[in-house]
């Protein structure tokens, strides 16, 4: 899709959420639920790549939902909604990721056999029709390890690589989000990267 197609549907979309914030900062609850309707599934992959676990992204997400409808009174338009948005769930997503690793060190330390990696859980995927049974098992495959891979990053690099590369925001964008220098924001992508680079050579074998 042409860029200059993708910027006018973007504006759209910024439009539309205006308008139901203004609703929703007057108290109308079913305007809220237009918004969820709306950012629910990109916040979820959001935090499902963040967490690597689809329940405890589902919490985070709900989680986020309802910190921005308590908070939304208080929102101020020089932002972009979706930018403040998307903010609040990475937060949440990183609280819960220091949650899960430090109950993980310390099952570890407790117990002979600690519990398995996060991401074994069900991914609520829809599969392609058109894959043969031994091309869905591969795609998976694939997958399975760069999520791996994605989950042994460090959460300040992992939550920029998710962002950009997986969920295409702007360099400007994240760093509203996270409340970062648009340099910070690069130069961590670049470092996550890298990283991710190495690992998925360890694993796959290969640069894909």
């Amino acid at each position: 899709m042409p860029d200059a197609v993708i910027a006018v549907l973007n504006r759209l979309t910024d439009d539309e959420d205006a308008d139901a914030v203004l609703r929703c900062q007057r108290g109308d609850a079913d305007a809220f639920e237009i918004l969820v309707e709306r950012h629910q599934k990109r916040m979820l992959n959001v935090a499902y790549r963040m967490l690597g676990d689809y329940d405890e992204a589902c919490d985070a997400v709900q989680e986020a939902f309802l910190a921005a409808w308590r908070a939304i009174r208080s929102f101020r338009r020089e932002a972009k909604f979706s930018t403040w948005l998307y903010g609040i769930v990475v937060n949440h997503a990183r609280t819960r990721m220091r949650k899960v690793q430090a109950l993980s060190r310390h099952e570890a330390a407790s117990i002979d056999d600690p519990a398995g990696p996060q991401g074994d859980g069900p991914r609520r995927e829809v599969p392609d029709c058109g894959e043969t049974g031994d091309e869905r098992l591969e795609r998976k495959e694939i997958e399975a390890r760069v999520q791996q891979c994605i989950g042994t990053l460090d959460a300040e690099f992992r939550e920029v690589l998710v962002l950009r590369d997986i969920q295409g925001f702007s360099y400007e964008e994240i760093g509203g989000m996270l409340h970062l220098p648009e340099g910070t924001v690069k130069s961590r992508l670049f470092r996550a990267r890298a990283v991710l680079k190495d690992c998925l050579v360890r694993v796959l074998g290969e640069w894909p």
